[in-house]
């Protein structure tokens, strides 16, 4: 397809080759860490500090632009219902996939049953000092935390401590009030959507550094943990990474399906993303990117600013599959038999303890503990029989609930009747498609570019004609869209 300039004419649009694209070289960082984490496990763990001051980099930034990304959606919106509305469809279908994926996990252990056989008993099983920290933040972890949790103690100290969960409900609160203000607010509004292109541009010149965060990380997990871990725990490593791949495969698929549109290809479309993942063994940085290929893709921006970074918290398939495997199989290892009605009601409670995880160090085992603990049939001493092979499914648990969350957000735009279904298609596709009508003073296309070397995302293309000033008073001036408060530098 061909870009069409300001004066009418088409232009063909280049296809930027293998070895410039950002996926390649991280992948290819992925590799080299592999071995040198193997080959040289003392040169290995020496990488930590870059793999470390990479993701580091990457979290400072997170906290402000999903506090910017939902505050600018919401309010640039005329109607406040649709943003509740909005919100509790995404509850809705995030309870659903939970529920689904945690039965996923307690099928898989139930059928192939290997915890049988090990018989550890667990007054005799010896915990680390990290696994009792862990253990021990669990245990005084009650279900209900999670609401009460959202509330912060100061408004500053969500950005600091990197709660998403937090900054989700400071930012919700400010928009809403900022929409109540109309005319009032808008030059806060304007300020917002500023500063938004400036958070996304300082993201650009951090993911240039990508494949060297991608290789300290990966460097330091193989040289720390090695090999060893995977020979011994295979069974249950293998058994939770199948699950993974049957339920984004059946379950996800069934989704995008229903939507007419085909999760491999949004995979692919997302290569970049999930090659991130895989190195940092977190979906943190890749969390902007994502928001940015879902609006191109057709998705409105206030949906794509409220589910993605709620799914982060709210959203956890892969961590839900985890904890169903993990709980089920120390029950088995420890000689723990568990009811059918018991089962079920370890589920109720996993629904509950596994929200706002994510973020946390050592969210998975806390949300473990904390099940264990309230359910109190089975010893959460146990956690220790599978505290060696954590990191060996840490990047699978960020894969699947990546996956997910993008699933998630496609599905409320379709149900909130926003989704551009063929945009989608042709997006994932690797089609070129044409940017999307700019919403904002000034072009957020020009300064949300995560790699300036990667094309065909519609962020290089051209201008429509008439939009090179967004604040001109004269007959080019765009239009304000109806869905959005005029900013103050608009026309109104």
């Amino acid at each position: 397809m061909d870009h069409t300039t300001a004066a009418g004419k088409a232009t063909p649009a280049t296809k930027t080759r293998w070895y410039r694209q950002l996926y390649f070289w991280v992948l290819t960082a992925i590799l080299i860490g592999i071995l040198v984490g193997w080959l040289a496990p003392t040169a290995g763990i020496a990488m930590e500090p870059i793999g470390t001051t990479f993701v580091n980099s990457m979290k400072m930034l997170i906290g402000p632009i999903v506090f910017l990304t939902i505050v600018g959606g919401i309010a640039s919106v005329a109607d406040l219902k649709k943003v509740g509305m909005t919100g509790l469809k995404a509850l809705t279908y995030f309870q659903v996939g939970t529920i689904c994926a945690l039965a996923f996990g307690l099928v898989a252990i139930n059928v192939f049953r290997l915890g049988e056989g090990v018989n550890a008993d667990a007054s005799t099983i010896k915990t680390s000092d990290s696994a009792a920290k862990l253990i021990e933040a669990g245990a005084h972890q009650e279900w209900w935390q999670f609401i009460t949790h959202i509330i912060p103690n100061s408004i500053v100290g969500p950005f600091v401590d990197g709660d998403i969960l937090q900054v989700i409900f400071i930012a919700v609160v400010f928009g809403i009030a900022l929409n109540s203000m109309g005319k009032v607010g808008a030059p806060v509004l304007d300020g917002v959507q500023r500063l938004t292109g400036v958070m996304f541009k300082i993201l650009g010149f951090i993911m240039k550094a990508a494949p060297l965060g991608a290789f300290g990380a990966m460097a330091f997990a193989v040289g720390k943990y090695g090999v060893s871990s995977l020979t011994s725990m295979g069974g249950l490593i293998a058994l939770f990474y199948v699950t993974s791949i049957l339920f984004v495969v059946v379950v996800l698929g069934s989704v995008m399906a229903f939507l007419k549109l085909n999760i491999f290809t949004m995979i692919r479309h997302l290569k970049e993303e999930y090659m991130l993942i895989l190195g940092t063994s977190t979906a943190e940085p890749a969390l902007p990117g994502l928001m940015r290929k879902l609006e191109h893709a057709g998705v409105k921006k206030e949906t794509v600013g409220l589910v993605v970074p709620t799914g982060y918290s709210f959203n956890l398939d892969g961590a839900a599959i985890y904890l169903s495997l993990a709980a089920l199989y120390i029950a088995q290892a420890t000689n723990t038999d568990l009811t059918i009605g018991q089962q079920l009601g370890l589920l109720a409670v996993m629904l509950l303890t596994s929200k706002g995880a994510a973020g946390v160090a050592g969210g998975g085992f806390i949300a473990l503990t904390a099940t264990l603990t309230t359910i109190g049939t089975i010893p959460a001493a146990g956690i220790m029989l599978i505290f060696g092979i954590d990191k060996f499914m840490s990047e699978c648990r960020a894969l699947v609930n990546f996956t997910g969350n993008a699933v998630a957000t496609l599905f409320i735009a379709w149900w909130d009747r926003t989704l551009d279904v063929d945009r989608a298609r042709r997006v994932f596709a690797g089609e070129t498609v044409e940017p999307m009508p700019a919403e904002d003073p000034i072009h957020l296309d020009d300064v949300t570019d995560i790699d300036d070397d990667i094309a065909g995302y519609g962020h290089h293309a051209p201008k429509h004609a008439g939009t090179e000033d967004m604040t001109s008073t004269g007959p080019a001036a765009v239009e304000p869209s109806t869905d959005r408060r005029p900013a103050l530098s608009e026309t109104v």
